[in-house]
């Protein structure tokens, strides 16, 4: 069993910055990454950021890819989103997802799921 803790979230205006975290407890070291997902109302989970254990490899949506940068700290077993020039179209819940393989983007790939941090973006 692999436990996540998302925390970071909040409101901040348009083109503003937020630092999300995911703490992993557990059997982490089993798992293969690491991926980011974001939930609007209304709206579908989507996925936002991935990111390998080992390797640190990383890979984005498209919609924010140049403002968002997904990292980990292997001995802390936490992954970081730094969002940066957030817009009113960035908020939703964020969830951290763990999963053991195959494709980053679709949310039934992941085992495991935090309970998520709302982030809202407005003036």
């Amino acid at each position: 069993q692999v436990q996540l803790v998302e925390s970071g979230g909040g409101l901040v205006q348009p083109g503003g910055s937020l630092r999300l975290s995911c703490a992993a407890s557990g059997r982490t070291f089993s798992t293969y990454g690491m991926g980011w997902f974001r939930q609007a109302p209304g709206k579908e989970r989507e996925f936002v950021a991935g990111i390998t254990w080992s390797e640190g490899a990383t890979v984005y949506a498209n919609s924010v890819k140049g403002r968002f940068t997904i990292s980990r700290d292997n001995a802390k077993n936490t992954v970081y989103l730094q969002m940066n020039s957030l817009k009113p179209e960035d908020t939703a819940v964020y969830y951290c997802a763990a999963k053991y393989g195959g494709s980053w983007y679709p949310a039934g790939t992941y085992a495991y799921w935090g309970q998520g941090t709302q982030v809202t973006v407005s003036s």
